[in-house]
């Protein structure tokens, strides 16, 4: 399998702009304003497998956006691995912080990807990640390097909580039956530092809602008789925290699993520096939960964060005003063991016990997930330990993620199979943020090492 070195050089240029034309395509699942955007996204994925060597792809239909399903069948003797993927994509928002259009994808080099990197929405999350098995897949089969079965399962609704991919897995067992789930939709250390994911957290997302006078009001003539609704809701999200950035809500850390002060050690051997990360995001202190490092925090730790408020006036000059409403949108990070859908409840319950007279408080649902934690003795894990080993030459270091895929543990749950989370983004990638990349590097890296990922499955499953 040598060989993979010199065809991905061969193709280097094709594989980038196939990259680039994808990436070109706004496909936002959370903006109904861009549904054709996002189904032609997935006809264009049902394309690349075809040419990829898939045998058999479909477009599955489902209640919101599709899914895109193939696999190349070789011996029904032989192990199977499964690869999920998303191709839709955050909103863009806020555009004026884009040093570039996210949807005109181009190749800048900095100090980090002297090999350039492609800035644009989706360049690292999930399109680029995902293609990069797509790719692999081309080599293997054109190569006849393939040494066992591969499915294909490509969504459009990740990033709006995969409600019908929940659906399609419950309906589709049989169909989705395997051995071992790949996902690339994670991150790795550092370029020099590979590491595979052992631990996602869960996710709760809610957006709530104050109602204060039956309409705006004039802020001279009212002010200080009536409550303002964004008065109220800053105080009450501001009541979330207690003084040590513990969350206040009842009953919030009962199911929260407590690392052993061993587990801790092991997580702290981890290179990280404090100083570079900071200078990284340029601010001059770190901020959390006290008693936990950053690297804790982001990862063993739920939190609790505001994603964007609003109400009243916030166009360009001044308007007096006291608004009717207020608004925002609070997402919260658990850890395994902790119930979403419980957690769920007690944050709707909590709120809306909390309104003080004067005003009414709504909470309302949108979606979430279960964390989850992989065990690093599996045959998958040992299979992608060899497989960084071959082209990184180091063996990668176990890590928990901040990040949720809520629909990991339902994989589990339903399918019965492990995943295995071979990430090659970086947490200077600004996934979700203004500026998305992807290194050109970390890119082919992932082309290079998911085809032996394969190899050494199938050999440890033998």
């Amino acid at each position: 399998m040598q060989s993979i070195q010199s065809y991905i050089n061969d193709n280097k240029e094709r594989f980038l702009n196939e990259l680039i034309e994808l990436l070109k395509i706004p496909s936002i699942s959370a903006d109904s304003a861009y549904k054709g955007d996002v189904l032609k996204t997935a006809d264009l994925i049902k394309i690349s497998l075809e040419k990829a060597g898939c045998d058999h792809v479909e477009i599955c239909e489902t209640d919101g956006y599709p899914i895109v399903y193939g696999e190349k069948i070789t011996d029904k003797n032989l192990p199977t691995v499964l690869v999920y993927g998303h191709y839709d994509v955050q909103p863009p928002d806020p555009l004026d912080l884009w040093n570039s259009p996210p949807f005109e994808p181009i190749i800048k080099k900095t100090e980090l990807h002297p090999d350039g990197a492609i800035y644009a929405r989706g360049a690292c999350d999930d399109k680029g990640q995902m293609y990069m098995h797509v790719k692999a897949m081309e080599y293997m089969t054109s190569n006849n390097e393939l040494p066992c079965n591969v499915k294909f399962m490509i969504e459009g609704e990740e990033e709006v909580g995969s409600v019908n991919l929940s659906k399609f897995v419950k309906a589709n067992r049989e169909k989705l039956k395997n051995d071992v789930i790949l996902i690339s939709d994670t991150g790795m250390i550092a370029k020099d530092v590979p590491s595979i994911t052992t631990g996602l957290r869960g996710l709760s997302y809610v957006e709530v809602e104050v109602t204060g006078p039956n309409r705006d009001l004039h802020s001279g003539l009212y002010g200080g008789a009536v409550a303002n609704p964004i008065n109220v809701l800053t105080k009450m999200i501001a009541s979330l925290h207690d003084e040590n950035n513990h969350i206040t809500i009842p009953g919030f850390y009962d199911k929260v699993e407590n690392l052993s002060d061993g587990e801790r050690s092991e997580m702290a051997k981890a290179p990280f520096s404090l100083e570079a990360y900071k200078k990284s995001l340029d601010i001059d202190a770190v901020y959390g939960e006290e008693g936990y490092t950053t690297n804790e925090r982001n990862s063993i730790r739920p939190t609790l964060d505001v994603n964007g408020i609003w109400g009243g006036y916030t166009g360009e000059g001044a308007k007096t005003v006291i608004a009717s409403k207020a608004y925002a949108k609070i997402s919260m990070r658990l850890v395994p063991h902790q119930d979403w859908e419980e957690i769920t409840k007690l944050f709707k319950d909590h709120f809306e016990s909390m309104a003080p007279k004067g005003v009414k408080v709504k909470v309302k649902p949108h979606h979430g997930g279960q964390g989850y934690v992989t065990p690093i003795d599996s045959v998958g894990y040992k299979a992608a330990s060899k497989a960084y080993e071959q082209t990184f030459g180091k063996t990668p270091i176990p890590q928990r993620s901040g990040g949720s895929i809520p629909i990991v543990s339902l994989f589990e749950e339903e399918l019965n199979s492990k995943t295995i989370l071979m990430g090659f983004g970086l947490d200077s990638d600004a996934i979700h943020s203004p500026n998305e990349h992807f290194g050109i590097w970390n890119y082919l890296k992932g082309i290079e090492t998911i085809p032996w990922f394969y190899k050494h499955f199938t050999e440890l499953s033998s």
